[in-house]
């Protein structure tokens, strides 16, 4: 535990100082644009209520279903496309839910997002239990498809009334999400908490918890002597991780968005895979990690509206984070006899 916060503090140093030497050496003011970054993130109540935890949100959902991919073995690259995938479905379903009551408008809307989740993915583990085919592969390539999909349903069967944006009509009033008083912060955060909750149990309580990462550690150990069916574990746990991610595609839509259109997701699928590496996998600690990041995505706003500096910087800090979490790794192997 104590090793892990090490590299987490060590990692956000490493990048906060490469960013501070980028901007310097672009012409910034280095020290005005991270304090920027801070006002943007927790300058207030309001900025981190209605900005940090409402952009961590789909990362800290994200990140657990990768998580709970990887713990089985399997490196589900295919988040975004899944998380597209379950905007679709729950914009099919929250359109059509006027005169529907709040609660069954959000449930069947959630509903059509982990569906559509499930459905998403459903395709990378048959190729996988059928073919051999690595699902790093598929479901990648599935990222590109969901995108070109989103495209032709705000072109084509969800295009507003007037069809004249790329955009769907607004879903109902009944299936957009509650919002904390005086915020922006929706009933999804709390989801959020509940699922990491919901996971850390699993992973560290249950009999299904210990057989995942039995099989995501040593398939074949575990296979042999302990009588796991690693293939039906994996392709579990690979349908569970497109369902969360579908949900956080719904939850986007039903808590922030409020419609669908091109470009809904600035890159959940792939921020979210540092989140969880930088967690080390842990469910609760996808909670703080998530929101460090989702706080960096915040002040971006903030640093480029006071400092001037294109909101994109703040990659060179999660491009950092993710280097010296996988070379404190590849560091730990070889100290391992």
């Amino acid at each position: 535990m104590k090793r892990n916060v090490v590299v987490a503090v060590l990692a956000l140093a490493a990048g906060l100082a490469v960013l501070m030497i980028g901007l310097e050496a672009g012409g910034f003011d280095a020290l005005l644009a991270l304090g920027a970054l801070w006002r943007g993130a927790f300058g207030s109540w309001d900025a981190f209520a209605s900005a940090t935890l409402v952009r961590a949100t789909p990362l800290i959902l994200i990140g657990l279903g990768f998580a709970l991919a990887l713990r089985g073995g399997a490196l589900n690259i295919g988040a975004e496309g899944q998380f597209y995938a379950g905007a679709i479905g729950a914009t099919w379903v929250g359109v059509m839910a006027g005169g529907w009551s709040a609660p069954l408008a959000i449930g069947a809307s959630w509903a059509a997002a982990l569906v559509a989740g499930v459905l998403w993915i459903l395709v990378p583990v048959v190729l996988r239990l059928r073919f051999g085919v690595l699902e790093v592969i598929s479901t990648l390539l599935l990222n590109f498809v969901a995108e070109a999909l989103v495209s032709l349903m705000v072109q084509g069967p969800l295009q507003e009334r007037t069809h004249i944006y790329p955009q769907s009509d607004p879903i109902a009033a009944a299936a957009r999400l509650p919002l904390m008083p005086g915020t922006r912060l929706h009933l999804g955060f709390a989801a959020a908490l509940v699922l990491a909750a919901g996971l850390w149990y699993v992973f560290g309580r249950t009999i299904w918890g210990f057989r995942l990462r039995a099989a995501g550690l040593g398939p074949r150990a575990a296979m042999v002597s302990g009588r796991v069916n690693v293939p039906r574990l994996t392709a579990a746990a690979l349908l569970w991780s497109g369902a969360i991610a579908g949900l956080a595609g719904g939850i986007e839509v039903g808590g922030v968005s409020y419609a669908l259109y091109p470009n809904l997701s600035p890159g959940y699928g792939f921020t979210a895979i540092a989140v969880a590496l930088l967690a080390r996998l842990r469910p609760m600690w996808i909670v703080a990690s998530g929101v460090l990041f989702g706080a960096l995505e915040a002040g971006a706003g903030g640093m480029q509206r006071e400092a001037g500096v294109p909101a994109v910087a703040v990659s060179v800090v999660e491009a950092m984070i993710i280097i010296v979490v996988l070379l404190a790794d590849a560091a730990a192997r070889r100290r391992t006899p």
